[in-house]
């Protein structure tokens, strides 16, 4: 994305940016493409890829203007690595290493393939956080000859590509001497990744699968194909720009790593302007998506699968936390304890500004009103997770809170989010009848100033009154109290805890624990 001002930056959410450059320097109908390769289970960092390119339609759509979104699941990417969470099936998916992700074993045998399973895993993601994506497989563009004539004029061209990939991968051409511009599918053994082109013509090629890239060793075999015979694919680094120029696209996001220099981006770029003769489409970069400062990663296991996240949080929630904060700005989404509280905090708080007097408020706002529009709940999930601890049952909570929709929608992921002890200790927690061994004339006061109706600042503001009236530091004035409610010498707020479990029977509770 261009540099804009600080004042834009400061009043304006990155995707309206975006959205205005798109509608200043492209033609309509904007074309917005992306991609993914789909070789392990989707995380946060695999959702921004679909996730932003849909944020991006929704918001030139809002502007009044015609947007198309092309998403391109790869499905024909070697398979190079088995995921984490598939290691216990190694035997089977092993011998598959090196072949495309599409032709690759899928060892649940629920799907065709691996690719498949996955692209699947990341349709059904689309559709649970509700993103109208327009999805193309890389095997039907490359069946349906869609990518031939690219395929021809690399290859008729093959030496000034090669420079032009040398040049923009900071590589000498030397490096590139058995590079080329397609990579053949060995009809023998079915790999892609070990594969080199000996000859070819416009047309047609001659290959050897010979290679030793580690993960997966050649099997000797020499063939020869057509181009038409839709057994290849183009380097990534060729396959990009092309991909872009089919669809004629506007403008596309890629992740930090394309958009170093010598990366990626920079060979699309000039493959579009040198090679193609097109308009290259403004490209615009995305930081990481971390956990506790790690990036997540398909290969390693580190962080939470999006598919099971997403029974963690309700989906606009996550897709808020991930499209609030500039598009650049890596993002650590971490779904335990008070951080997801905090996030929870932020949305209801959002929800309810009508005029934002703040910059920070304001752009907040926009990417609520994309990102989620309406909450589906209008109680604090605070006071829903704070009644359910101490009552465990719905139907009161419900009653309490009076939002029984919200309770019904929220309930299943405060329920799993418990349930795999996410939640900050002073909200693991059961009520029950404790001792207080210490501090007891400053509770004695306490119990005599409580009155029916106050409210949960009101007690709090109450207990620190009485502490500073009897001599006691409030924190351990707190701690006599959370242990005569809860038996934890920590807890949830006290006024919000002793109005949630109601203030006449706190009193008894504390007069029991008095004697």
């Amino acid at each position: 994305m261009e540099k804009h001002s600080k004042e834009e930056l400061q009043d304006k959410h990155w995707s309206q940016i975006l959205a205005e450059r798109v509608i200043s320097e492209r033609k309509a109908p904007f074309i917005i493409t992306g991609g993914m390769t789909t070789s392990g289970p989707a995380h946060l960092g695999t959702v921004c890829e679909f996730l932003y390119p849909a944020m991006l339609k929704q918001v030139l759509e809002s502007h009044g203007r015609n947007a198309q979104l092309y998403f391109v699941g790869d499905i024909l990417d070697a398979f190079d690595a088995i995921p984490y969470e598939m290691q216990k099936y190694a035997d089977i998916l092993a011998p598959d290493l090196g072949k495309p992700l599409v032709y690759t074993k899928d060892p649940l045998g629920c799907h065709s393939s691996f690719g498949v399973h996955y692209l699947d895993q990341a349709i059904a993601l689309m559709k649970k956080l509700s993103l109208q994506v327009d999805v193309t497989s890389a095997n039907d563009l490359y069946k349906s000859g869609r990518m031939d004539g690219y395929a021809s004029a690399f290859l008729h061209d093959e030496a000034k590509v090669k420079e032009v990939v040398a040049r923009t991968s900071m590589k000498k051409i030397e490096d590139l001497l058995d590079w080329s511009p397609i990579m053949p599918i060995c009809e023998k053994c079915g790999k892609i990744a070990t594969t080199r082109v000996t000859s070819h013509t416009d047309d047609a090629y001659e290959y050897a699968c010979d290679k030793d890239v580690k993960y997966a060793r050649g099997c000797g075999y020499s063939g020869k194909a057509r181009l038409a015979d839709h057994n290849y694919k183009l380097q990534w680094r060729l396959h990009w720009p092309a991909w872009q120029a089919l669809f004629n696209s506007s403008v596309e996001g890629s992740g930090m790593d394309h958009m170093t220099k010598g990366g990626s981006a920079t060979t699309a770029i000039a493959i579009h302007e040198e090679i193609l003769k097109t308009t290259a489409p403004i490209l615009f970069k995305y930081g990481f998506v971390l956990i506790e400062g790690k990036k997540y990663s398909k290969s390693k296991g580190i962080g939470m699968n999006a598919t099971e996240l997403s029974n963690l949080i309700p989906p606009e929630l996550l897709k808020y936390a991930l499209i609030v904060p500039n598009i650049e700005q890596n993002k650590d989404i971490n779904p335990t304890g008070d951080k997801l509280i905090m996030l929870y905090g932020e949305v209801e708080h959002i929800s309810a500004i009508k005029e934002p007097e703040k910059r920070a408020d304001a752009k907040k706002l926009m990417a609520f009103s994309i990102a989620i529009g309406k909450l589906s709940w209008k109680a604090s999930f605070l006071d829903m997770l704070l009644n359910y601890q101490i009552y465990r049952d719905w139907g009161k909570v419900a009653q309490i809170v009076g939002d029984e929709d919200g309770v019904r929608y929220l309930s299943p992921y405060i329920e799993s989010w418990l349930s795999r002890g996410y939640a900050p200790e002073r909200y693991d927690f059961t009520v029950r009848q404790g001792k207080v061994t210490s501090n007891k004339d400053a509770v004695s006061s306490l119990v005599a100033r409580l009155g029916d109706g106050m409210t949960e600042i009101e007690v709090h503001n109450l207990i620190y009154g009485v502490a500073i009236d009897s001599g006691v530091k409030p924190d351990d004035l707190f701690a006599s109290l959370y242990t005569a409610l809860i038996g934890k010498d920590k807890g949830p707020r006290m006024g919000k805890l002793i109005v949630a479990i109601g203030i006449g029977k706190v009193k008894g509770m504390l007069r029991a624990a008095l004697m």
